[in-house]
């Protein structure tokens, strides 16, 4: 039996065990911190769980695995007075922290259940939260209910609608959903664009012995026009025809909220959303810096909000007045607008003490860890500094007819961009008046080409996801780790790519499913469960607008939608019925029609041979969901490669 520390009159509950260490060091001898690893109470995996003809009541049940971490906890909350429920201040912790009350309100009735939150895992927040405790926010709790029924029911009725279309272990679900089509859409204009060659007629000018380039303001489509203006413009003369000087401020970005930070991680570090979140969540946690004691280093990373405490500003303008520049500091702070309905009692991403500098614990770091604190820091520093003060040269110049343009600037005062990095690139120009004549050194024409949409990367799919209101802070990391682990998409060098089954899972689901792959209806969703949030909207009258016209539509869909089989061009040859291609999360593979009663498969081929053994390469996945082709030869042959040899 699990012994609760000797003389605790307390327990604390939090999610993950790093948690525990970091509090427990935080918290008196009367105080016992528990992990409750998560979740510990769900919907069942076996059935869909939620009565959906009466009142769509969800069956919760304690999850596999986790009955001893539920006996544990019981143990020793049986012989305490308090039981502090300290679960992460959002809609999840909320609930987690809800199901846990439950479980022990029904066997120690009486027990006092204190709900505390803080946004920083440090000496001083926690001190802080234990001094004013609260109770558990049931609007939070219904808004986690109402996401979490509506996606239980979406996924419980498309995905056996999938199996039977198309093939066995397929899952469909909203946010998913709207992602895949975002993916598969971009790949469809990718396919048909058709790209042109064009020329850009660029003049390099001197004045007074300092050279700058000059563009013609339109694009030329044809390169023999293209030779026609260069032969003009060589024999021409160069003549300003306006000069335009203005002086403009640029302010700095705001601080991180979650899809910001994991936008500018891939940017700068190339980190996929999930190694973004992992990376932050042990940076939010607590970590040894070398002050006798664990510490969180930044604050709660699944946030919408840009609101910064009065402590941490006052902290950051005087760290910047010390240490950067006295007129570094902002005079007053930036007011960042968030959307309509951001949770404003969080805080946005920061350090949780702007003195801790990424230099200064660098050594206590690795690489990862050191590489996202310096960007939340910078970030959150840059932010409270004032605006780069930029002299932009506007010039017009005309030759032959032809009319060009050049851009110059000039930093005049860095602000922000001192510690956020260069915003702007200088380019100088000499002092230019109008109706001066320049030198021309060189005119060339430039040949380019049209190119078509960029695929999606972690970076812009998250981007596009918060433009358009799908999704919370929480979901968009392991949306797109649930696309490439159900073989929807694959990462390639970067970009998302999806695959032949991830195309004909969005057609089948656009075809009959519109409403719940519509972007606009999953942006509304949103918005109605920001308002069980705020206690405006019962949970359950979400479930009861959606359901109806929903449960038609897969009606429907079962009874129009034909199963489509894709034959292989050849015959079994245990059995002599004909070969057809199938899917599994794997990928494509062949199998006899005859299945189940002829059990005969065999991987789909590439129609490419190994270079070593002459084998047949044939695609594969890895556990992490990226494809690669092996032989099919192996384990004689170990042969593997990221691309085909005849791609490379």
């Amino acid at each position: 039996m699990a012994k609760t520390k000797e003389g605790a009159k307390s327990i604390v509950i939090v999610e993950s065990p790093t948690k525990v260490r970091t509090i427990s060091s935080f918290l008196p001898e009367s105080f016992d911190v528990l992990s409750s690893m998560g979740h510990i109470v769900d919907l069942p995996k076996s059935k869909i769980g939620v009565d959906v003809k009466n009142g769509f009541v969800p069956e919760y049940r304690v999850i596999k695995g986790k009955e001893k971490i539920v006996k544990t906890i019981k143990t020793k909350a049986r012989p305490v007075e308090n039981i502090y429920i300290a679960t992460d201040p959002d809609r999840e912790g909320e609930a987690i922290g809800w199901h846990i009350k439950n479980l022990l309100e029904k066997e120690y009735n009486g027990k006092k259940f204190l709900r505390i939150t803080f946004h920083e895992i440090t000496h001083s927040a926690i001190e802080e939260s234990f001094s004013r405790p609260g109770q558990i926010d049931l609007n939070l709790v219904n808004a986690q209910q109402a996401r979490r029924v509506l996606d239980r029911v979406v996924g419980y009725m498309l995905s056996p609608f999938l199996w039977k279309k198309i093939v066995r272990g397929l899952s469909a679900g909203r946010v998913q959903s709207v992602a895949l089509k975002f993916i598969v859409d971009r790949e469809k204009k990718i396919q048909a664009f058709t790209s042109k060659k064009y020329y850009n007629i660029v003049a390099v000018l001197e004045k007074d012995g300092i050279q700058f380039q000059a563009r013609l303001n339109t694009r030329i489509d044809d390169k023999d026009t293209a030779q026609k203006i260069l032969e003009q413009v060589r024999s021409g003369r160069f003549i300003v025809d306006m000069v335009r000087k203005r002086l403009s401020l640029r302010k700095p970005p705001p601080p991180f909220i979650t899809s910001s930070l994991q936008q500018e991680a891939f940017r700068n570090f190339r980190f996929v959303s999930s190694k973004t979140m992992l990376v932050a969540q042990k940076l939010y946690e607590g970590l040894d810096v070398g002050e006798g004691e664990l510490t969180g280093l930044i604050t709660y990373m699944r946030t919408d909000s840009f609101n910064i405490s009065q402590k941490a500003q006052a902290q950051v303008l005087n760290y910047i007045k010390e240490n950067i520049g006295e007129n570094y500091a902002v005079d007053s702070p930036y007011k960042f607008k968030a959307k309509a309905l951001a949770q404003q009692a969080h805080e946005a991403v920061r350090p949780t003490d702007v003195s801790r500098s990424p230099e200064k614990i660098a050594g206590f770091l690795d690489k990862p860890e050191n590489s996202l604190y310096g960007l939340i820091w910078r970030r959150f520093v840059s932010s409270y500094m004032k605006p780069a003060r930029i002299e932009t040269l506007h010039v017009k110049i005309n030759c032959a007819g032809h009319h060009f343009a050049s851009i110059g600037a000039r930093i005049l005062f860095d602000g922000f961009m001192r510690v956020w990095g260069r915003q702007v690139k200088e380019e100088l120009l000499p002092e230019l008046s109008q109706g001066e004549e320049l030198k021309l050194v060189k005119a060339e024409a430039e040949e380019a080409q049209t190119r078509p949409p960029a695929r999606f990367n972690d970076a812009s799919l998250v981007k596009v996801l918060e433009e358009k209101g799908i999704g919370r802070p929480s979901t968009y990391a392991p949306t797109i780790k649930t696309l490439i682990f159900r073989n929807y998409v694959r990462r390639e060098k970067g970009v998302l790519v999806p695959t032949n089954l991830g195309i004909q899972v969005a057609e089948i689901l656009e075809a009959n499913f519109q409403g719940i792959i519509d972007e606009n209806f999953t942006a509304e969703m949103e918005k109605k469960l920001d308002l069980v949030e705020e206690g405006k909207l019962p949970w359950q009258e979400v479930l009861r607008e959606f359901y109806p016209e929903f449960s038609r539509a897969v009606e429907k869909a079962n009874e129009n939608v034909q199963r489509t089989v894709e034959y292989a061009g050849m015959k079994c040859e245990l059995c002599g019925a004909d070969m057809v291609i199938k899917w599994s999360r794997k990928g494509r593979f062949i199998s006899c029609s005859n299945y189940p009663k002829c059990k005969n498969a065999k991987p789909l081929p590439t129609g490419v041979k190994c270079p070593e053994c002459g084998g047949d390469l044939i695609e594969r996945r890895n556990r992490k969901g990226q494809v690669f082709y092996g032989c099919s030869n192996y384990p004689k042959c170990r042969y593997t490669t990221s691309t085909l040899p005849s791609q490379e």
